[in-house]
Formats: C-alpha cells, structure tokens, sequence
C-alpha cells in the first residue's frame, strides 16, 4: 500500500473545500441579503439556503409537515418582485391563481437579495417551545399519546384543531402533528402519533421517547380550526390520528355548552383501532345533541361488533340528509378526505363549510 496515499487524498479534500469556498464567493453566499417581510420587517440573512431554512434561522417559522421536502405543500409564501418560474416540485400543491399571484413552496426557493415576501400574519407568532415530556401512553398497538410540558415559552396560545412541528434531536427532521388537548389548558399540548414505518419522526416517538425527555415543538400553525362565531350543526369525520384535532376541536365545543349539534364519525379497520371510546361515550351521556359514531371497514369475528360496518364514507351517506346548513370538520389521509367530500357534495354542503386537514 502507498503509504502516501493517505496525505494524497486528504489534499484533494482541501483543494475541493477550497474551491468550493471560492466558488460560493463568486456567487456571492456570504454576501448580505434582505428579506423584507410583508413590507415592513426586514431580515438581514447570509448564505443560500432555501426561504424556508432561512427563516427558521431567524426565527420565523413556516408550517412544513414534510419536513422541506415538498411533499406536503404547507410551506406557501407569496413573493412580491422577480418571481420565479414554478418548478416541478411546487406544481401539485399551487392552483394557477396562486401561481400567477407568486406563491410558490419556501422549501424549494432559495433566498436572494432585496427578497420582498408576504406571509399570513399569523406565521409570525409561531415560536420555539422548549418542553419536557410529561406522559407517554398507549392508545392502540400503533397509535401513542404524548404529553409535552412547556418550559420556555411556559404558556402556549392556539386554537383547536391547529398543529405544531417536532423538532427530533439529533437528526435534521422536523415533522407536524395535530394537537389533541384542549385549548384552555394552556401549560401543556398533547399529541396523538401513529406509528409509520420506516418514518424516522414516528419511530423515535414510538421507539425512544420517554417520560422526562426534552423536545423542541414549533408552532402553533393552520388554518384549520373551530369556527367559533357560528352556530350551524357540525358534521366530524375522522379516522385514526386523526382523532387529535376532533378531540381538540370537541374539548372547547363542551366548554361552550355544546350549543351545536355535533355528529362525530369515526372510521377503523376493527376493534383494536378504536381508542377514546368510552371518553366520546361520556359525551354523548352529557350532551344529548352529541353524537359519536365509530364505523368498522374490517371487523374481526372476535370483535362481535354491532355497530355500523363498512367505509366511513359508505356510513356516512347512509347516516345524514341535507346537509346545506352544515359546517363540517374532517381530519385523515388526502384519499379519505376527498371521498369524504364527495359525499358531502352528494348531501348538498356548502363548499365554504367544509374544513380539512389531510394528513401527508
């Protein structure tokens, strides 16, 4: 072996790093730029990263479920001057009026100088949360509860139905989550997290995290929320993690006296996905104009279920009227979201009526 071989590859590697260094001059990297945010706060960033990697930097924080790997489409901001075409990778997640009006994904823009941008004022109040976690508890063989204590900020602000990011040490991967406590209790949020294989944030929940542990939450973000100054009946569909918002959502509903009528429906393969059972049960025990109705699409023998079966979609239909002075809330997978929609349309709902949360 060329005992030189060694010093001969480590000078490649300090001519590359040289000349990347170089190159990143020319390009102007280390050069100062401006972001100025919906005309009147001003960034003063370096580098070239991305928007949505800037910002965070400086502690502005966009929603990205995805973690920036435009895959989930969450990360929208609007450009003023010199937009760029759309890539690829933006085209699923824009409609063309929001291309012709400049939005495009901060994941997959990078940062330029004298940047113009607008971001929905509520983006602005997201913050850091340092928490600790407080409680860790099985609701199913694949779905946890986490209850996450904060400690810096000690309060937090949201409104039901909203998420936040986890931040999982030691590894750059951000991942969002719904919140499933209830709004009013303002010291902790709660979490409801299924387990996915192969996914790097759900093992870490499902495989190390412990009580004690320190996590770094972002948030709160989305515009999917109770509509709190309306009075029309609530239509709720939701199936498996999806239950965090919904839970959220009904938690400040009995705060208010459960004033609406309120139908839950709730879709699982068989009787080991349904959890909460006997918390919604109580429910209805209170509020006679609450409604909880748990659907099994794949009942085992054993479960003698003898409650609805079938799609919550195919439930659903069977189950409601006119729904034209509805309002209603689904949380789950994009397919059960729009299958839920259309049904709704079948029943006559009004477009602006429906809130959404797909889960990507």
């Amino acid at each position: 072996m060329n005992l030189y071989l060694p010093l001969i590859i480590f000078g490649i590697l300090i001519i590359i790093t040289a000349l990347l260094v170089i190159l990143e001059l020319l390009l102007g990297g280390s050069k100062p730029k401006t972001i100025t945010i919906n005309g009147d706060n001003q960034l003063v960033v370096y580098g070239d990263e991305t928007v949505l990697t800037t910002l965070s930097q400086n502690k502005v924080f966009l929603p990205s479920a995805c973690g920036g790997k435009a895959t989930c489409g969450t990360c929208k901001f609007r450009l003023i001057d010199d937009v760029p075409s759309v890539k690829p990778t933006e085209e699923p997640f824009l409609n063309q009026q929001e291309i012709e009006s400049g939005v495009r994904l901060s994941c997959q823009q990078k940062v330029k100088p004298d940047m113009k941008i607008v971001l929905p004022p509520g983006l602005l109040s997201a913050k850091d949360f340092e928490t600790i976690v407080e409680h860790v508890e099985d609701l199913t063989y694949d779905i946890k509860l986490v209850r996450f204590k904060l400690i810096n900020p000690s309060t937090i602000d949201f409104k039901p139905g909203q998420f936040m990011q986890i931040k999982v040490p030691g590894i750059e991967v951000v991942r969002a989550y719904s919140l499933a406590s209830n709004p009013s209790e303002k010291e902790f949020v709660e979490m409801i997290i299924r387990y996915v294989p192969k996914g790097q944030a759900t093992t870490f929940v499902h495989k190390a995290v412990e009580k004690g542990d320190k996590i770094t939450l972002i948030g709160p973000f989305g515009d999917f929320y109770l509509q709190e100054d309306s009075n029309k009946p609530i239509i709720c569909i939701a199936g498996g993690s999806g239950k965090a918002p919904i839970r959220s959502i009904l938690y400040r509903l009995k705060e208010l006296g459960m004033n609406r009528e309120v139908k839950y429906f709730f879709g699982a393969r068989a009787v080991r996905d349904l959890y909460f059972t006997e918390e919604f049960i109580e429910l209805e025990k209170e509020f006679p104009n609450f409604k909880y109705i748990p659907a099994l699409s794949e009942p085992l023998k054993e479960d003698n279920w003898k409650g609805p079966t079938g799609l919550i979609t195919e439930v659903l239909d069977l189950m409601v009227d006119d729904l034209s002075n509805h309002e209603a809330y689904l949380c789950g997978s994009p397919g059960m979201i729009d299958a839920c929609i259309k049904v709704l349309n079948k029943h006559n709902i009004k477009e602006k009526n429906v809130y959404y949360d797909k889960f990507s």
